[in-house]
């Protein structure tokens, strides 16, 4: 009778123990999830870390000297100092001596 409750009594125990690895607390699904949660999280931080040095480096600019602040009114606003000439030079098509010449009459040919 001894015999057979052992190996009875360890089969239990490892069914146990199979079900809490796959259900419980801790299981395998569950831990990854978490993992998945976590990189996630990482990637996120990364980014905010980013946007952050880049704010800081603003702030540190704006408070060192006017140079940032009149590049970026220029840029956004645009300002212009005073005695300042604003001179834009616009993009056109392309000239008309550029094109290439018509080969023969432009007007149709007179019908007989």
């Amino acid at each position: 009778m001894a015999s057979r409750l052992v190996p009875a009594l360890l089969v239990a125990l490892l069914l146990v123990i199979h079900g809490q690895l796959w259900l419980g607390r801790g299981s395998v699904p569950q831990v990854t999830e978490m993992k998945r949660q976590l990189a996630e999280q990482e990637r996120l931080n990364r980014e905010a870390q980013l946007r952050n040095e880049q704010i800081a480096s603003e702030v540190s600019d704006l408070r060192e000297g006017l140079d940032m602040v009149e590049e970026l009114a220029r840029h956004d606003l645009g300002m212009v100092k005073p005695n300042e000439i604003f001179v834009q030079f616009a993009q056109s098509p392309q000239a008309p001596a550029m094109l290439p010449a018509a080969s023969g009459p432009a007007t149709p040919a007179a019908r007989p």
